[in-house]
């Protein structure tokens, strides 16, 4: 497809008579439009709806810098030797204003197959007249624009105390904030790289977690029984907490049209690279968030100004990012990951801010149940200076909230479609930040897709957007869990991880295949109970067992003989406490059912019989 863009006085046009047999009927009127960038165009041969696509993301990026909300499409054959068949032509000049009403433009378009006579006047700027030619599938770039800006984009550092001091990243003291300390330099200077193997590498292989793939693309893992367990507990339990919260779930495909004029666009705006794939003549990209399918649900769903704000929420299994191979380690950074991914639209920037607030709490509430607590991340905010200056009372109070010194990313105007983002950061044990939990105010893309809201006047008006994750990607969560216990062991702690994401929570060591059936009696009755509970019955001395059980983590484990069958009373060894207590079956339900109280349960992951069970690693 060719295009000639004209910036346009007016353009004054008349219908003669009809010059092919496939003119489409049309009035012969005289009609005049005023101040528009009229598009003349020659649809060729072999175009698609993918160049309508294009054509129409370069539109709206050329309305938007001419300040001009009104466009002409007129069908001029002159530009090309190569024209589309008429049927194909007016079809994809019927789908080109189609899209452009979809996306809010005031658009025209003269009647295809007509000898007209026009006049038009074109201002004398530089972008007044642009030529512009779209190929069927042509390649896009995997790189978005807003990448490329990251990558030059000059920021400006500070620390913000709880009590709302705004000091500059080298005036400040880090003695008493050495993990902030790292995360500054980790972030000021974008060494991403990673050049040693991170702890939990070595701990999600022996705990047989999780490990490379080596059949895939990099940053890819496979799971084990154990780590899907993991992943599921933490999915079911975040999604939990977000419907709580009034979040209304739903599921959005994986794949899109690079180019669908809302999606092209928003490509070319977020900090990530993309996944192509070409099918069926088209260019389809893998998300790497749920914006893209729950924006385009929103923009089709009617709702109003009392139904703010609407929380839309969604667990991607999976979201794609082609991120650079020296990032990708471990579960650190994937190019697949499963992201917890929740959107409010909001009736204004205040309303947006209380919201942000709400999140925010939440945020750190389900990061505490989880397993990871305040003193195992630290805060980061990034914003404009112009949203700074007119918010200041806002971010101070999330300062404050947080109640520890926050690091500060300001830029001096916005690159993004966001304003103002917090994140909360784990730093691991080789001084690389991770951001877990984060929220946006996004002030572009309820425009750039057309979600309107009725408000009490009953006008249609763009909300601000928020996009949160409560946890960030579960993949990271279980990342940080592993850096943790392995930082905790190195401290002199015991290394665990939380006794409700624990594969066996009571292990049962029968002294001899004679007490093997009152094993599997103990193990059913404490899983009646929703605990999960295997029995070793493997043919090894009870100090191997015990020892096998303690490399894996098992939080309580039971020798269990004559003795123990009679009584009513095991000698339970509590991994976590490093101590040795009697119990009795009930004691012990109690205090599993209290570590497992508010989260979700699933059973066994493997068989019960330790003999019985695949070795994955």
């Amino acid at each position: 497809m060719r295009i000639l863009q004209l910036h346009a006085d007016f353009i004054e046009y008349q219908p003669i008579e009809k010059e092919i047999e496939a003119a489409e009927d049309a009035s012969k009127d005289k009609v005049r439009i005023d101040n528009a960038l009229v598009l003349l165009v020659s649809a060729e041969e072999g175009d698609d709806q993918t160049v309508v696509g294009k054509a129409v993301a370069e539109l709206k990026e050329s309305l938007e810098k001419l300040k001009v909300d009104k466009v002409v499409i007129y069908p001029y054959a002159h530009l090309s030797s190569k024209l589309a068949h008429p049927g194909n032509a007016l079809k994809l000049l019927k789908q080109f204003e189609t899209v452009c009403v979809e996306q809010g433009i005031d658009v025209h378009r003269a009647p295809f197959g007509w000898n007209k006579e026009f006049a038009i006047k074109v201002k004398g700027h530089p972008l007044a007249e642009l030529s512009r030619s779209y190929l069927p599938g042509e390649k896009v770039e995997d790189t978005s624009q807003a990448l490329k800006a990251e990558e030059k984009l000059r920021s400006y550092w500070y620390v913000l105390t709880p009590e709302g001091e705004l000091i500059p990243v080298d005036k400040f003291h880090f003695d008493k904030n050495k993990q902030l300390k790292t995360l500054a330099d980790y972030e000021i200077t974008k060494s991403r790289a990673v050049h040693q193997m991170p702890p939990h590498v070595e701990l999600m292989k022996r705990l047989a977690i999780a490990d490379h793939e080596p059949g895939s693309d990099p940053g890819n893992l496979r799971f084990y029984p154990k780590g899907r367990l993991m992943k599921s507990l933490i999915e079911q339990y975040v999604t939990q907490r977000v419907k709580e919260y009034g979040g209304i779930e739903v599921e959005t495909p994986i794949m899109y049209d690079s180019n669908h004029p809302s999606l092209a666009d928003y490509l070319n705006r977020f900090p990530a690279r993309q996944y192509r794939i070409k099918s069926d003549e088209k260019d389809l990209f893998l998300r790497f968030s749920a914006c893209f399918g729950q924006f385009l649900m929103v923009k089709d769903a009617q709702f109003s100004y009392r139904q703010l704000p609407l929380r839309i929420y969604e667990l991607t299994r999976y979201s794609f990012r082609r991120e650079k191979s020296g990032e990708l380690v471990g579960l650190r950074r994937l190019r697949a990951f499963t992201m917890p991914d929740c959107h409010a639209m909001c009736a204004d920037l205040e309303q947006a801010k209380s919201e942000a607030i709400v999140r925010f709490d939440l945020s750190q509430s389900v990061l505490q149940e989880i397993g990871i607590s305040k003193d195992d991340y630290e805060f980061a905010i990034r914003f404009t200076e112009d949203f700074y200056n007119e918010n200041k009372d806002f971010v101070h109070s999330l300062a404050g909230k947080f109640g520890k010194p926050a690091l500060v990313e300001m830029w001096k105007e916005r690159f993004f479609y966001f304003a103002f983002k917090w994140e909360f950061n784990f730093v691991d044990n080789l001084g690389k930040a991770s951001a877990l939990s984060t929220d946006q105010i996004d002030v572009e893309n309820a425009k750039r897709y057309g979600i309107t809201y009725i408000d009490s006047q009953g006008q249609k008006i763009y909300p601000i957007i928020l996009h949160n994750s409560p946890s960030g990607a579960v993949e990271r969560v279980i990342y940080a869990l592993l850096e943790k216990a392995y930082r905790d062991q190195q401290r002199g702690k015991v290394a665990t991880i939380p006794f409700w994401l624990s594969a066996t929570q009571v292990r049962l060591v029968p002294l001899g295949t004679e007490f093997v059936e009152k094993a599997s009696e103990i193990a059913k009755s404490l899983e009646n109970n929703k605990i999960r509970a295997d029995i070793d019955d493997r043919d090894e001395s009870v100090s191997k067992k015990v020892r096998d059980a303690e490399k894996e983590w098992v939080p309580f484990i039971i020798v269990l003989g004559q003795k123990e069958g009679i009584s009513g009373k095991f000698q339970v060894r509590d991994r976590m406490q490093g101590k040795m207590a009697e119990m009795t079956m009930g004691d012990l339900v109690a205090e599993c059912l209290k570590m497992n109280l508010g989260k979700p349960y699933l059973s066994l992951p493997l068989p019960r019989m330790l003999s019985q069970r695949p070795l994955f690693v």
